[in-house]
């Protein structure tokens, strides 16, 4: 197991009957950019269980936290929703991940896109002072089925406005959009649907996508960055990555089991 630290766990809430958030304790070696994931799980009968999970906590923060779905039979989370305070979790030694501000060329509004679960690196992202330095404006969209799916979102988005360090940040340049799909609620509708109608920007009183000011993370459902993806090349939005920063970049790693 050399290649995993040995958290032990410090917090768990449950939020819905399919999300739960967890904190942990941090190995002063481990070291991560805001936006990164890594490898975490559990030793299962002497061999570590393990899957890509983003940290929702900021690297300047002393603690882990993670944001994570149940799956009743999935071979990790059946058994990591079950996790109490204590109890002793494997992290990876190695963050990695292409949400990163490096991997974008210079912008002055930035989109952060999610659903579900892929909202933790943007928990992460939106607590870095140089996000709010480098980016006039963040929109940070939040895309569930249900109202009580958006809980995570909206208490962490409280919680940083009330903070002595980021309330005026916040104020001055975070707009945060919850939608849902299948209830009534003040945004409705696919994140997908929201941009190519314009309804997003109209409801958050900003300009449209603009391919010279505006730059975009996405984390979520493959369907969503898919579509995503093909609206945005459409539009003449370059992907970036390690090699070359672009308009766009998007997590793959998205833990469904």
């Amino acid at each position: 197991m050399s290649a995993f630290h040995r958290e032990k766990v410090l917090s768990v809430r449950h939020w819905t009957d399919t999300l739960f958030s967890f904190t942990a304790t941090r190995n002063s070696g481990f070291r991560f950019l805001n936006g990164q994931f890594a490898m975490i799980g559990l030793e299962i009968d002497g061999r570590p269980l393990l899957r890509a999970y983003s940290m929702a906590s900021a690297n300047h923060e002393e603690s882990l936290e993670f944001f994570s779905i149940k799956v009743a039979d999935g071979p990790l989370t059946s058994r990591l929703q079950r996790i109490k305070e204590g109890d002793t979790i494997l992290v990876g030694r190695k963050a990695t991940g292409t949400l990163i501000t490096d991997n974008l060329i210079s912008g002055k509004r930035l989109l952060l896109l999610s659903t579900g679960t892929g909202l933790a690196p943007f928990a992460s992202l939106i607590k870095d002072p140089e996000v709010y330095e480098r980016f006039e404006t963040i929109v940070l969209v939040h895309g569930c089925r249900q109202v009580s799916e958006l809980a995570y979102g909206e208490q962490l988005v409280a919680r940083l406005r009330e903070d002595e360090l980021f309330g005026e940040l916040l104020q001055d340049k975070l707009i945060y959009y919850p939608t849902v799909t299948r209830e009534p609620f003040r945004n409705r509708g696919r994140i997908t649907d929201l941009i190519a109608s314009n309804q997003l920007f109209d409801d958050i009183g900003l300009a449209p996508l603009d391919i010279d000011s505006d730059r975009i993370m996405m984390c979520g459902s493959p369907a969503m960055l898919e579509e995503l993806r093909d609206m945005l090349g459409a539009r003449g939005f370059a992907e970036g990555n390690h090699s070359e920063p672009g308009h766009f970049v998007i997590e793959k790693a998205f833990v469904e089991r």
